[in-house]
């Protein structure tokens, strides 16, 4: 699979963003965000701090109340429903709560969004199995999502995810519902994506365990503000 190439434009950028639902305080309070292309971040914060609405925000399924965030260099204001759509298929999400098909094999699972996206299966198999094998599964291309451990089912996400070739990941709470020692492991799969394949990467977790590693980005979101732990 090709992945799309480095631009010098930064992958994303927030300026002073604040993000407030109907009748509820501010969410977020003028975030700063800066993402180069390449780069692997980690953004930390217990439950409840504004991590899910913020990787929300970023792909694009909510929309700012001030501030300004801008992906792939282009400034998102008030594009259409379908511009918007368009510019979330350059951004790959994990998200907390992993939904499958559990009537669908692990590849035909992967491969959804291609067949939304109007593709022929001929056209993507092949790339989605050997997704699959990189990530671990290529022995349960054939398993459905219930015959799957947790740490299987992160994969299967980060399979979903990936299979449209994104510019950008996103992993919400990926090491939740995992033991200890499947944490590290997800974070290194994580690793190994941003390395391997040059996706800009933001990883989202509560745990503070994580993030002793070199050459890595730290922020911490505390009660919607965002601050830089550590540069990367």
């Amino acid at each position: 699979m090709d992945f799309n190439p480095v631009t010098d434009e930064p992958t994303l950028q927030l300026d002073e963003v604040s993000l407030r639902y109907k009748r509820s305080q501010s969410v977020l309070e003028g975030v700063d965000l800066v993402l180069e292309p390449q780069s692997f971040s980690i953004l930390i914060g217990p439950s409840g701090a504004g991590k899910s609405s913020l990787l929300k925000l970023i792909y694009l399924t909510v929309r700012p109340t001030s501030g300004t965030l801008t992906l792939f260099g282009e400034r998102i204001y008030n594009q259409s429903r379908n511009e918007r759509a368009r510019m979330r298929q350059r951004v790959g999400i994990v998200p907390q709560d992993l939904e499958f098909l559990d009537h669908l094999t692990l590849e035909e699972n992967a491969a959804l969004p291609l067949r939304v996206m109007g593709k022929k299966a001929k056209t993507y198999r092949d790339d989605v199995e050997e997704l699959l094998v990189s990530l671990g599964l290529g022995r349960n291309l054939n398993a459905h999502p219930p015959e799957l451990s947790a740490g299987q089912r992160q994969r299967l996400g980060i399979a979903c995810a990936l299979v449209s070739e994104p510019d950008l990941l996103l992993a919400d709470e990926p090491t939740a519902n995992v033991d200890p020692s499947t944490a590290n492991r997800m974070l290194d799969l994580y690793l190994d994506i941003n390395q391997r394949l040059g996706t800009t990467v933001l990883f989202a977790t509560h745990s503070d365990d994580l993030y002793d590693d070199e050459g890595k980005s730290i922020y911490r979101l505390e009660k919607g503000k965002l601050t830089m732990e550590k540069a990367g």
